[in-house]
C-alpha cells in the first residue's frame, strides 16, 4: 500500500523535475511513511511513498525496475506467491519477496493482459522502456485510486487530488455536474469524472496506455452475463464458503500485523469469524466505534456476540465525543478529498484512528458485500418487482409479505414497499434513478442537470440493480472513503468480499439465493453456519454504519457549518437553498441529509 505520483512532461526541465515530483509526493506523504523513491528518465518522473506490508526490506522499495520496465504501484496482489511460482517455472528469477516484482515479471510474460491473472487491488504506472509507453491499470472494482491530468503530450498522475495540485496542468475549476450528483444522489464519484473539471479518474477495471502523447483507456474485465451455476443449494453454499474462506486466507497475507473492523453487522462479523476459524492461533485485534446517546445506535452487543464466540479476537472500542468530532472534522474532510456525502465516513475515520493507536498497519473491512449480495433493503423492490414482471404474482406477494413480516412493517409502510416494488416493473434503473435525482430531495443543483448513464444488462431487475451498485451508484463512493480514511493514518484497508471470483460466483446464482423470503444475503448466512454466531446470522435488521451526524452533529459540535456564509454555493438555487436551511434550523429534519451535504460542500469549497 502506497501513494504514487508521476508525470510525462517534455516541458519540465531536468532541473525542475525533481522538485516538482517531491511536492507531489509530499502532498500524499501520509499514504506511505516508510520510504520514498523517485526515478527520472528524460521527460519521465515516477515516484512513490511506501507503506511497507510485503517484503519489509529495502529490496521492496519503489520505483522498481525489472528487465526493461519501471513501476510505481499502490495495492496488493494477493495471489503473488502462486504467480511467482508459475513464472519461476517459466524461467523467471526474482531478487525480492515482493508482489511488485511479480507484477513486472507478469507484464514481461503477458503484456497488458497481465492484470487478468491478478487477484487483488491495485493502481500502478509502468514505464515500458522498449515501447516507450506508459501502461497504467486500476483493479476491477476501483478499490485503489488513480487520478490524472492530460494536456497535449503532458500527463500527470497521482493517488489523490492532492498529488496533482502542484502540477502545472492543475486548475481548481469546479465540476458542477459532479457537485450536483453529490448533492442529489450522494455520489462522490462517477466513472472518469471528479469534483475538478480537469482531473480525471481512471475507471475501475480499466487500463490506460499513453504512447507518443496518444491516450487510450479501455476496460479489461466485466462481470459475465448469462452464466448460471447449476447445482443444489448445498453445492452453492459449499462453493460460496470455499471462495470466501480462500479470500480471507489471501487477504491475511502480510509481513505486518492484520486487524479488522467490527461493526456488529453481518459482513464485518463474517470476516472476523472466518479469521478466527482459519487462524486460530492469532491475536486478531478488532475495532468498533459506537454512540450510546438518545436515539442513537450502539452496536456493541452485536460485536460482543462475535468476540465472545472467538477468544482469539481482541476488541477495542471508541465513543467519539463532541470535542473530538469538532476537532477532527477539518482533517477528516481534508483527507477525504471530496465533500463527504454523509456522516458515516467521519465515524469510519475514527475507526481508523483507533486502529492506528494500536499500531495496526493492515485492516480488513466488510465493504462491498451489500452491493452484490442484496444487503440493502431497497433491493427488495427489485426482487419483488422482478417477480411481478415475470408474471409470478404469487411469489411476488409471498416475498412482499415475508419482507414486511421480517421487518415488522404495518399499514402505510408495508403499502409503500409494494408501490415502490410495482414501480420498478415500469421503470428501468436509469429512469428510477433519474426520478430520484430530480425529486427525492428539493433540487439544489445548477440549472443544467448532471448526466449519468446506467448500463442496461440482460439480467434480472435485481441483478441489474446490484451491478449498478457495484460500479456506479454506491460502491465507488464507499471505496473513496475506505481508501482515504485508512490512508489518513497510514493503514492499508483490505476488502475480502471484493474478490472478483466471489463476486462472479454470486452473479451466477439465482435471485432466490441472494434474497429469500424476506431475508437478505441468504447465501452468506447459510453458507457460514457454524462459523458465524447464530445471533449474527439470524439478525434481520439493516443498520448500516449508523451515526448521528446529519442531525445531532450539525446542531452540536459541527454547528459552525450552518453558521457559515454560503457564498461558495452561488451556483446552487439560492431560493431553494435558503428554505432548506431555514426549515432545518427551525427543527425540521426531513431533509437533514441534504442539509449535511450542502453544508459540507460549502465548507469544502471554501478550502479549495
Amino acid at each position: 500500500m502506497c501513494g504514487i505520483a508521476g508525470f510525462i512532461d517534455p516541458k519540465i526541465s531536468a532541473q525542475d523535475a525533481p522538485a516538482l515530483l517531491e511536492r507531489m509526493l509530499s502532498a500524499i506523504a501520509h499514504r506511505g511513511p516508510d520510504a520514498r523513491g523517485t526515478y527520472f528518465h528524460e521527460a519521465i518522473g515516477l515516484g512513490q511513498n511506501r507503506l511497507s506490508i510485503i517484503d519489509l526490506s529495502a529490496d521492496g522499495n519503489q520505483p522498481m525496475h525489472y528487465f526493461n520496465a519501471s513501476i510505481v504501484y499502490n495495492g496488493e496482489i494477493y495471489n503473488y506467491k502462486e504467480l511467482r511460482d508459475s513464472l519461476s517455472q517459466k524461467g523467471y528469477r526474482f531478487k525480492t519477496a515482493s508482489d511488485t516484482e511479480v507484477i513486472l515479471a507478469s507484464f514481461r510474460e503477458y503484456g497488458e493482459n497481465c492484470v487478468q491473472h491478478f487477484v487483488g487491488m491495485w493502481a500502478f504506472a509502468l514505464w515500458d522502456h522498449e515501447s516507450k509507453s506508459l501502461f497504467c491499470s486500476r483493479d476491477r472494482f476501483g478499490i485503489k485510486p488513480f487520478f490524472y491530468l492530460k494536456q497535449g503530450d503532458r500527463f500527470y498522475f497521482g493517488s489523490e487530488y492532492k498529488a496533482l495540485k502542484p502540477s502545472p496542468l492543475f486548475s481548481n475549476e469546479i465540476n458542477w455536474t459532479q457537485v450536483s450528483r453529490g448533492l442529489q444522489l450522494g455520489w462522490n464519484a462517477y466513472h472518469n469524472e471528479t469534483y475538478f473539471s480537469q482531473i480525471h479518474s481512471l475507471p475501475a477495471a480499466s487500463n490506460l496506455v499513453l504512447n507518443n502523447g496518444i491516450l487510450k483507456v479501455y476496460s479489461y474485465w466485466d462481470i459475465p452475463q448469462g452464466i448460471s451455476f447449476h447445482g443444489s443449494r448445498e453445492e452453492k453454499e459449499a462453493k460460496f464458503r470455499e471462495l470466501f474462506l480462500d479470500s480471507i486466507r489471501l487477504h491475511m497475507r502480510s509481513d505486518v500485523e492484520v486487524g479488522g473492523c467490527l461493526s456488529g453487522g453481518l459482513d464485518s462479523s463474517a470476516i472476523a469469524s472466518a479469521v478466527a476459524i482459519e487462524f486460530p492461533n492469532s491475536d486478531f485485534q478488532t475495532f468498533t466505534v459506537y454512540y450510546d446517546g438518545e436515539n442513537e445506535v450502539d452496536e456493541r452487543p452485536w460485536a460482543n456476540e462475535v468476540v465472545n464466540a472467538y477468544p482469539v479476537l481482541k476488541p477495542h472500542f471508541m465513543k467519539p465525543g463532541a470535542e473530538q468530532i469538532a476537532s477532527s472534522f477539518e482533517r477528516a474532510l481534508y483527507h477525504a478529498d471530496v465533500p463527504v456525502a454523509g456522516s458515516s465516513p467521519i465515524s469510519q475515520y475514527f475507526v481508523m484512528e483507533l486502529a492506528a493507536k494500536h499500531k495496526i498497519k493492515v485492516l480488513l473491512d466488510g465493504q462491498g458485500s451489500d452491493e452484490f449480495l442484496g444487503g440493502y433493503m431497497h433491493s427488495f423492490y427489485r426482487k419483488i418487482g422482478g417477480l411481478f414482471a415475470s408474471m409470478q404474482p404469487g411469489k411476488a406477494m409471498t416475498e412482499w409479505n415475508a419482507h414486511a413480516n421480517m421487518q415488522q412493517m404495518k399499514g402505510s409502510r408495508k403499502r409503500d414497499v409494494l408501490m415502490k416494488s410495482l414501480l420498478t416493473t415500469m421503470l428501468s434503473e436509469q429512469k428510477a434513478y433519474s426520478l430520484e435525482y430530480k425529486n427525492y430531495f428539493p433540487y439544489l443543483g445548477p440549472s443544467q442537470r448532471a448526466p449519468f448513464h446506467l448500463q442496461k444488462r440482460n439480467e434480472s431487475r435485481l441483478k441489474q440493480f446490484l451491478y449498478h451498485l457495484l460500479f456506479t451508484t454506491s460502491l465507488p463512493t464507499l471505496l473513496q472513503f475506505e481508501d482515504r480514511n485508512s490512508m489518513a493514518f497510514s493503514i492499508e484497508s483490505r476488502v475480502p468480499f471484493l474478490d472478483h471470483r466471489l463476486v462472479e460466483f454470486a452473479f451466477s446464482l439465482n435471485d432466490e439465493d441472494l434474497i429469500h423470503y424476506g431475508e437478505t444475503k441468504s447465501i452468506l448466512r447459510t453458507s457460514l453456519k457454524g462459523i458465524l454466531p447464530k445471533a449474527i446470522s439470524e439478525r434481520k435488521d439493516k443498520k448500516g454504519f449508523v451515526t448521528p451526524g446529519e442531525v445531532k452533529w450539525l446542531r452540536g459540535p459541527l454547528k459552525f457549518l450552518l453558521d457559515a456564509d454560503f457564498k461558495y454555493c452561488d451556483q446552487l438555487d439560492q431560493q431553494v437553498l435558503k428554505k432548506v436551511l431555514t426549515d432545518f434550523k427551525s427543527g425540521e429534519n426531513k431533509h437533514a441529509n441534504l442539509v449535511w451535504r450542502v453544508a459540507v460542500l460549502n465548507y469544502w469549497l471554501s478550502r479549495q
